[in-house]
């Protein structure tokens, strides 16, 4: 299994905080059948900056640590980006990293509680550029929790998606897991990861996340999960079915 978004570099943001958790993050990933990683921590989020070649230089630091433990996992490059005004102007002045370094895939993130106005006009030069945006955690969001037509939009004009594994086993309670299993039903989400960043509150669920997608959607859904994850990893291109409209219940008596 590939897991592309993880906080394990340590002592970069709110993740692993030495090489020590680090290693112990490895070793929770390995026994839930994890075999590569691609690190993401978070860049211009307004408390962490993690511009690209100091992220490839960790990267490398902590292979090395792993492969001296005998821990068979391997760490790929990769960033979380908050999305800001000049991502793209950063991307092609090498601060900004995609997936892999792959110059295919990078990670959109939005401040929790709201979508800022451009995101529409930046998702869309960021694919004019040959990239392809990938939005975390959008469950997550919750401007877009209350319209996911906001998503749906996003998504129809080309943005692929991230669901993290704790919401689907109900670690961020009822609401976000009802909500992540509504964005698989309505193919508005292409990717699973772990967003693990230790080995206690935050850790990685792949395991308990990926039975119970095959137990709701049968083997077809988590096979194209694990695709996609691959995909992103080599630079391919991601399978993608055909986007719906979530439909907001009516309470009664309310239109």
């Amino acid at each position: 299994m590939i897991d592309i978004h993880c906080h394990i570099l340590p002592g970069v943001d709110d993740g692993a905080k030495s090489v020590e958790d680090s290693v112990a993050m490895a070793r929770q990933a390995v026994s839930e059948g994890i075999h590569t990683i691609i690190a993401t921590p978070h860049h211009k989020n307004g408390k962490y900056i993690n511009e690209k070649q100091h992220i490839i230089n960790d990267v490398e630091k902590l292979n090395e640590r792993l492969k001296q433990e005998g821990i068979p996992l391997l760490i790929l490059p990769g960033q979380e980006c908050r999305i800001y005004g000049e991502m793209l102007e950063d991307y092609q002045s090498d601060s900004v990293l995609t997936l892999n370094d792959n110059n295919k895939y990078v990670f959109v993130e939005f401040p929790s509680n709201q979508i800022p106005r451009f995101s529409e006009q930046l998702l869309f030069d960021i694919q004019s550029a040959g990239l392809t945006p990938i939005i975390v955690h959008p469950e997550r969001n919750t401007s877009i929790i209350e319209e996911p037509n906001i998503l749906y939009n996003f998504v129809n004009k080309g943005a692929l998606t991230q669901v993290t594994a704790a919401s689907i086993t109900g670690r961020f309670g009822k609401k976000i897991r009802k909500f992540s299993l509504e964005l698989i039903d309505a193919n508005l989400t292409h990717l699973i990861a772990s967003d693990a960043h230790n080995i206690s509150g935050r850790q990685f669920c792949m395991k308990e996340a990926t039975e119970l997608i095959q137990q709701e959607y049968g083997a077809q859904q988590l096979y194209m999960f694990f695709e996609n994850a691959e995909a992103v990893v080599d630079g391919l291109a991601c399978f993608k079915e055909i986007p719906e409209r979530i439909k907001k219940k009516k309470f009664l008596g309310m239109f």
